[in-house]
């Protein structure tokens, strides 16, 4: 999480306090410190404001740099997606295969892609959890590049475990090519695509998984069927 600073917070709170008029007063130089005490006395007696505050600025943050980042974060690897290939709200998510939070989520993505013709899902691969993570996160990129066994190879992981031998049973569920699967795997393009992912994640303040991006809005964690589904929704409606 980014380190927001006391003033971040007053300049945030003054529209949430003070309205209209307070942004009047911040814009006349005789007022702004009058202004800027009459918000830092309500702050300290309603603090419960802060976390507001700081979410509403993060937000803003995120909402900026996902319309500069769209294009790379709705162009999936290869075939590492799912759904509408045309549809009008795209959902991406970054996960690892070994969060628990992210298997956990798997049921939801599932329903919300049989109840949704027009969705369209990505997954961006960020392995941040040990080696079994990324050695997953490359066998997955290289079942991508085997058109239509991606969902079925990321579904079949999640079912088990990222460990040598759930790797193996994944590809065999989800019918890839295991010898080409071993010479992809090691491609330069699956390691890009993971530095790639990473780096996307830290510019838009990813700071664990699972993390969806939907329309202009981040939600960190395994946040539950509903609130994806309304955040398509907004999405839509946008």
């Amino acid at each position: 999480m980014r380190r927001t600073t006391l003033g971040m917070v007053i300049t945030g709170a003054l529209g949430l306090v003070l309205g209209a008029a307070g942004a009047r007063a911040a814009a006349d130089p005789l007022n702004r410190t009058a202004v800027e005490r009459i918000v830092h006395d309500y702050i300290l007696a309603h603090p419960e404001i802060i976390p507001e505050a700081i979410e509403r600025l993060q937000n803003q943050a995120a909402s900026k740099t996902i319309a500069a980042e769209r294009k790379a974060l709705e162009t999936p690897f290869a075939g590492a997606w799912a759904g509408n290939p045309n549809g009008d709200v795209t959902l991406v998510m970054f996960s690892d295969y070994n969060c628990g939070y992210c298997r956990a989520s798997m049921p939801d993505i599932e329903r919300l892609l049989k109840e949704d013709p027009k969705l369209k899902v990505v997954w961006r691969e960020v392995p941040v959890l040990g080696p079994q993570s990324e050695a997953a996160a490359r066998d997955a990129l290289a079942a991508a590049k085997q058109d239509g066994r991606y969902f079925a190879f990321h579904r079949a992981l999640f079912a088990g475990r990222p460990d040598s031998r759930g790797l193996q049973a994944a590809a065999k569920v989800s019918g890839v090519d295991q010898a080409r699967l071993a010479v992809d795997r090691g491609g330069q393009d699956v390691a890009q695509e993971i530095e790639n992912n990473l780096a996307l994640a830290g510019r838009l303040g990813v700071t664990g998984t699972p993390a969806f991006v939907i329309g202009t809005r981040l939600l960190g964690g395994a946040v539950g069927h509903d609130a994806l589904a309304e955040a398509i929704a907004e999405a839509r409606r946008g």
